[in-house]
């Protein structure tokens, strides 16, 4: 007798909603700038599922920023293949941000590149649960041409909980060259960012829904290919505490050390990704937030910040829409 495969699949498609308003007050300070950031993000999305592992779906990030004469200011593709049975998940081609990148402290990544870059193009590969966990990923952000440089992100995450205790990893390694046949020399640049923690967690344990503290060392390495290329080094002290009840939070975070970036006057943002905050040996941030919906397909959070920093205080406003309907009752691409 021949034997019979069975073979399932399941259409599924998304309609997701983000808007975001983001107000900045740092007049006065040497290492941020003013600005309003504002806009709506629309993320239609379609795809397949078979064999309940496989994933494929493909769509559209289309960002409108409020005031824009444009329609749309930019839009992100997204293709992408999902492989995932426990303990393995593996994601390959233009998928969403949060995929690899949600966890990722705001040295690393700042807070507009979820509004301006929802897309990562590249690789990512999970091994263990949500306690125990290794993660590795590419992300492929710069396709050399003429007026392009070539520049990708490799890197390293993972969390082990051992009962109430935990200890944390985040670390990447940002390649940065030159353009094609550029009209004078273009040095490359190879930034390393490591953060590697330990704490508690005590969710659920106390009357707090959320409650968890942790602290560690901060290290960057980077340099400059041209002359002698001398690693620069960075060192620092990192510590974070969170708390919420019910609607409600508080989230601190503190740094101090030798300021990072040591190449942001020349190149900003294009060779760094973080908060510029972080340029400074000193910096405290207090998040008070409070969430009106917390749900799988509804997200309202209004966020105000006090940022202490260079001997002054400065504020942020930050309210966040998230909304996700799908076929499937959940987001296809949320983990």
């Amino acid at each position: 007798m021949s034997g019979v495969s069975l073979f399932s699949q399941e259409f599924f498609w998304r309609a997701g909603f983000r808007s975001f308003f983001d107000n900045i007050e740092f007049a006065g300070s040497e290492v941020k700038a003013s600005q309003t950031m504002a806009g709506v993000i629309v993320v239609p999305e379609a795809g397949f599922t078979w064999d309940s592992v496989h994933t494929i779906a493909a769509g559209l990030n289309l960002i409108h920023e409020f005031g824009s004469t444009d329609g749309i200011g930019k839009a992100f593709p997204s293709a992408w293949y999902r492989y995932s049975r426990k303990p393995y998940t593996f994601v390959m081609g233009a998928f969403p941000r949060e995929i690899a990148l949600e966890k990722y402290p705001k040295m690393f990544f700042q807070d507009s590149l979820s509004y301006y870059r929802p897309v990562v193009n590249g690789i990512f590969f999970r091994a263990g649960d949500e306690g125990r966990y290794a993660n590795i990923w590419l992300d492929w952000t710069g396709r050399q041409a003429e007026n392009v440089r070539e520049a990708f992100f490799v890197g390293l995450s993972g969390r082990y909980n051992i009962g109430i205790f935990y200890m944390s990893h985040f670390s990447y390694m940002f390649h940065y060259a030159s353009r094609k046949d550029p009209l004078w020399h273009e040095p490359l640049h190879d930034n390393l960012l490591m953060l590697t923690s330990a704490g508690a967690d005590l969710s659920g344990r106390t009357i707090f829904d959320k409650l968890e503290v942790g602290a560690g060392l901060l290290t960057g390495l980077e340099r400059e290919r041209s002359g002698s290329a001398d690693w620069i080094t960075r060192h620092g002290f990192f510590a974070e505490a969170r708390a919420e009840y019910r609607f409600a939070g508080i989230y601190n975070s503190f740094y101090a050390g030798e300021g990072l970036m040591h190449y942001y006057n020349i190149y900003e943002n294009n060779l760094y990704w973080g908060d510029p905050v972080y340029r400074a040996r000193m910096y405290d941030r207090l998040d008070l937030y409070v969430n009106f919906f917390r749900r799988k397909d509804v997200d309202l959070e209004l966020t105000w910040s006090l940022h202490f920093l260079e001997g002054s205080l400065y504020q942020e406003q930050l309210l966040k829409l998230k909304i996700d309907i799908s076929s499937m009752g959940i987001a296809a691409g949320r983990r």
